[in-house]
């Protein structure tokens, strides 16, 4: 079995769970913008994995655009974010980002990773600061958005290396 794992990281959260991917199922790595269609054809298993901005999968978009090439072959896709993995925080991502169809096709894995203001660029700590703003204004807030909140002024990191045991189980017994 050939398995590789894709990812896309901002803040390197995807990519520490990326490389502990790899290493449990001895599959290559890359990062996404080093991945060509020619490398996909020749393995039969893909990882994927992007971290959660504005409800969307970071750089899912290169799955998508390949689905001709990955017709036949084993899709797995994880995501990383912030909030705690609860159920309907995992059925709402994968609702927002895959269609019925794509669902059949593609196992999901969401892993909770966290948050470093300091490590975003411009644009992206641009936008976490509206939230930011957003977020303070409410009256009322959930203990998720308090977190959130707290996490501007001291990171936060939930990403442990037994997380992905259920995604590379999963590898290892049905994608063989």
């Amino acid at each position: 079995m050939e398995v590789l794992v894709v990812y896309k990281s901002k803040s390197g959260f995807t990519k520490k769970y990326a490389n502990w991917i790899a290493e449990e199922l001895f599959a290559d790595v890359y990062e996404v913008s080093k991945v060509t269609p020619k490398m996909l054809k020749k393995y039969d298993t893909l990882i994927y994995g992007g971290g959660i901005y504005a409800a969307s999968i970071n750089g899912l978009d290169v799955v998508k655009r390949n689905m001709n090439i990955l017709n036949g072959k084993n899709i797995v896709v994880f995501a990383t974010g912030v909030s705690p993995p609860r159920e309907e925080v995992v059925e709402d991502v994968k609702n927002k980002n895959f269609s019925h169809e794509e669902q059949k096709n593609i196992e999901f894995f969401y892993f909770r990773g966290g948050f470093d203001y300091d490590k975003l660029n411009f644009l992206d700590k641009f936008i976490m600061t509206l939230m930011k703003w957003s977020l303070k204004r409410k009256k009322s807030r959930t203990s998720d958005e308090e977190g959130m909140l707290a996490a501007y002024e001291s990171p936060v990191d939930f990403t442990k290396k037994s997380n992905v045991d259920k995604l590379t189980e999963f590898v290892k017994e049905k994608c063989h």
